[in-house]
């Protein structure tokens, strides 16, 4: 079994569904990932949903002026995480922002703890997450490909940055994490 806590970022139906403005193109391949990732972290697994706020304020307004389609309660469709995940996650934690460093995951994953990343979007949801974790001086892996970003060149220059940060984050594979 592997240390740490997985949190498996944002696998819900608005970014895996072809017609939505949100769609990642290889979120599959990041599910793929995902899949092999759970069973070696048993029930030290967080899957977490970005949700919208009921009153966006400060800079969120004009993000959600841009995406007003998004605005839906937490129990719209859109943010329902993906059916093959949704009987999986054992703990399920809902942000209204793109980085799910909060206070709940920190407590989940414990002082002195790692956190593992997996999931969507590499360039948004997983980056601020990293940084965040690696600030508050979290060892912090990112799975690259149990992740995908808006389109790969915008995934693989998430992971670059990220790596900037190493010690702090490191970027790893399935393989280099779990074994074949």
């Amino acid at each position: 079994m592997t240390t740490g806590l997985l949190a498996v970022i944002d696998m819900q139906r608005v970014f895996a569904e072809p017609e939505s403005p949100w769609a990642t193109p290889r979120f599959a391949e990041a599910a793929a990932g995902v899949r092999r990732l759970v069973p070696a972290f048993a029930e030290r697994v967080t899957f977490t949903r970005f949700v919208a706020p009921d009153q966006p304020t400060g800079a969120w307004r004009a993000y959600y002026a841009r995406w007003s389609f998004a605005l839906k309660p937490p129990d719209a469709p859109l943010w329902r995480l993906t059916d093959e995940f949704a009987d999986r996650a054992p703990h399920v934690m809902d942000a209204t922002t793109f980085g799910k460093w909060t206070p709940e995951l920190a407590t989940r994953v414990g002082p002195g703890g790692r956190l593992v990343l997996a999931g969507v979007s590499t360039d948004c949801c997983v980056l601020s997450t990293a940084l965040a974790a690696a600030d508050a001086g979290v060892e912090t892996l990112v799975v690259s490909d149990a992740c995908a970003g808006a389109d790969d060149d915008s995934h693989a220059k998430a992971l670059d940055v990220m790596e900037l940060y190493g010690p702090l984050v490191r970027v790893v594979t399935v393989n280099q994490l779990i074994g074949d």
